[in-house]
């Protein structure tokens, strides 16, 4: 496996990771006391000191990052800098769908044998984006209300799976109702592991920067705002 600088800002936590060698090295942080991602703030930061813990640039050997789907302005930052610094080290970028990385995750703990996995994250607007792991990896994420995961999803392969990511935590009860079980509160895989991001993005083969474009799902709310007020 590579060494693989791996990083996810589509939820509020800004997630870095390096692996390939031995143990891997996590960095990054939640949001910030408002709630808030720290994306912008903290970022660069995080990946500085996971690459140095690393050896230094020269060891690194990928990028990799989430494209989403997820918040629009953290996807914007998460991509833009994995972009940047790819071009700038000469080094190849994969884009790898964050509700991957958030099914691989669950997929890691025990309750996940033999079960599909559903990963579910916190779309705003009374939403969610999901995608369904039926054993072969996760389907093209979808965006709607938790409910109307029932009219995307067959039922039975809904019925018994396991679910975890910020969505399902917001949505518990409309999740548990289409007979999915929300892994428990404290379950580390409800947070997205860059360590993920690495693994899928090692094992997939880089297209080259102008392939690796965020998951946006649906329009920016600065968009809808202008339409509302009737502004160009």
């Amino acid at each position: 496996m590579p060494l693989t600088l791996g990083m996810d800002t589509a939820t509020a936590d800004t997630a870095v990771a390096v692996t390939g060698a031995g143990e891997a090295i996590e960095t990054g942080s939640g949001p910030g006391a408002d709630g808030r991602p720290l994306h912008a703030r903290v970022l660069l930061a995080a990946i500085e000191e996971a690459v140095a813990a690393a050896g230094g640039w020269p060891a690194i050997e990928l990028i990799a990052v989430g494209l989403g789907p997820g918040s629009f302005t953290g996807l914007r930052i998460g991509i833009s800098t994995a972009r940047a610094l790819a071009q700038a080290r000469d080094l190849p970028l994969v884009g790898v769908p964050s509700t991957s990385a958030l099914a691989a995750g669950i997929a890691a703990v025990p309750q996940a044998a033999e079960r599909n996995r559903l990963a579910i994250i916190d779309a705003r607007r009374g939403e969610v984006f999901a995608a369904l792991d039926e054993g072969s990896g996760p389907g093209n994420p979808v965006v709607c209300p938790a409910a109307d995961l029932a009219g995307i999803f067959p039922a039975e392969a809904l019925s018994g799976s396991l679910a975890a990511g910020d969505g399902s935590l917001r949505f518990t009860p409309e999740i548990e109702a289409l007979g999915v079980e929300v892994l428990d509160r404290g379950s580390p895989a409800h947070r997205l592991s860059a360590r993920q991001v690495c693994a899928l993005g090692a094992a997939a083969d880089p297209g080259g920067l102008e392939a690796v474009r965020p998951m946006y799902l649906r329009r920016p709310d600065a968009e809808r705002w202008r339409e509302r007020d009737g502004r160009n």
